[in-house]
């Protein structure tokens, strides 16, 4: 790839790929051990595997009888009862065999006796002292869980890479990890760009704006996993901007907002290709988002070891910043954090009202998905552009329209993707 940065636009399809190539040839920067009860949310370094068979023993998934089916061919059937078996239950509690015409009554996720081969539901029977009547048959197995039938002792249960969620965490607890080895959360730099930004605690002037893509950033990169760093905003003036960028390369992934259109202020790819970047594309056809930038660079003052670090030049509009987030930086700090990167996910629903739209870009647009019987509808959101903020926090979706649609008539099943929120 060219060092200057000329311009290399591409498809939204290949552009993706460009970043899913450059994810598969990161590392993760490195691993530390964490309490399980903070583990949700952080990538598996050591994979997890069953310390015994799962579950140990036979387990009931009823509360009722446990039998031998063959005593229930006739109905209804009369079974003595020779014990009660609750979950937990001491094993010198728990009848050693069941013969034929014996039965025991057990609980939910109590141990299956010897002998038994099923359980009847509690529903379908009437007990009286130590007899009960059975009205049901079963079958061999109904109602019960082998030994081993989850995993065998020894076996892999979770991979290295997982993200940890609550059946992940979960299942670490089910076979004693207290502890976990995870990969560290790469650190991803946020610089914000432009003379009009100031801070979101400063009175703005008449021509100013609050800094909200800092914020909106570091909350999406802390939902994939990541720890923001804020930098300072920076000016339109390209020694200061490159003092900040170089601040920023010294993270795993650095993230800028702004000055990277076709302004005479945009300076970002300016600075960018002073310092010898490497761009793999400098825009992508899509709405919002269309000057989004990829490339790698190294950081001034950084190890020799160290390979150069990627960003993104994500645009300034706010809507822009979230959904080039999504689309492109996403994968990329993932692998970053260990973790094989996700794919995009698409919903379908049915368009609530007619979309009419230029042809040419790829269009991710906030829209309003709702679902009742199971029948889901979507429908745009009124916005003013991709600087409506206001307009993107009513959404919670954005419908995806393919380059070459102009009509999307009412009724239509489309495209939808979730938005991170």
């Amino acid at each position: 790839m060219s060092a200057a940065p000329t311009n290399i636009v591409l498809s939204f399809e290949d552009a993706r790929r460009v970043v899913e190539e450059q994810a598969a040839l990161v590392q993760a920067s490195g691993t530390e051990c964490v309490d399980l009860l903070t583990a949700a949310g952080r990538v598996l370094f050591e994979p997890v595997a069953a310390d015994r068979d799962l579950p140990p023993f036979p387990r009931s998934t009823r509360d009722g009888y446990a039998v031998r089916s063959t005593d229930l061919a006739q109905l209804p059937a009369t079974l003595e009862v020779i014990g009660e078996i609750k979950a937990g239950e001491k094993l010198d509690r728990i009848p050693r065999n069941i013969a034929h015409g014996q039965t025991a009554s057990i609980m939910t996720g109590a141990p299956v006796p010897a002998g038994a081969d099923a359980v009847v539901m509690v529903e379908y029977s009437s007990q009286r002292g130590k007899q009960v009547e059975i009205t049901r048959s079963v079958v061999a197995g109904e109602n019960i869980v082998a030994c081993g039938a989850e995993a065998r002792a020894g076996s892999r249960l979770l991979d290295r890479g997982v993200r940890l969620n609550a059946a992940a965490v979960a299942l670490a607890a089910s076979v004693g990890k207290s502890v976990l080895q995870v990969y560290k959360r790469p650190r991803v730099a946020v610089l914000t760009t432009g003379d009009e930004i100031v801070d979101v605690d400063a009175t703005p002037g008449p021509t100013q704006i609050r800094n909200s893509n800092s914020y909106s950033l570091a909350a999406q990169i802390r939902r994939a996993g990541g720890e923001a760093g804020l930098l300072p905003v920076a000016p339109d003036e390209l020694q200061g901007l490159r003092r900040l960028i170089e601040e920023g390369l010294r993270s795993d992934l650095l993230l800028m907002t702004g000055g990277v259109s076709m302004g005479r202020s945009d300076l970002v790819e300016q600075a960018l290709s002073e310092m010898r970047a490497e761009f793999f594309f400098t825009g992508a056809k899509i709405q919002p988002g269309r000057p989004v930038v990829f490339g790698k660079c190294g950081a001034a003052g950084s190890a020799s070891e160290r390979p150069g670090t990627y960003f993104f030049g994500l645009p300034g509009n706010p809507v822009s910043t979230m959904v080039t987030f999504e689309l492109f930086a996403r994968p990329m700090l993932e692998a970053l954090g260990g973790q094989v990167p996700s794919e995009l996910s698409f919903l379908h629903a049915r368009l609530k009202r007619e979309i009419r739209i230029k042809t040419g870009l790829k269009r991710f647009l906030p829209a309003i998905l709702s679902s009742e019987f199971g029948e889901s509808e979507v429908e745009l959101v009124s916005w003013q552009g991709s600087g409506d903020i206001a307009a993107t926090a009513r959404a919670n979706c954005y419908i995806v329209i393919p380059a070459d649609r102009e009509r999307i008539p009412a009724g239509e099943w489309v495209a939808v993707m979730k938005s991170d929120g």
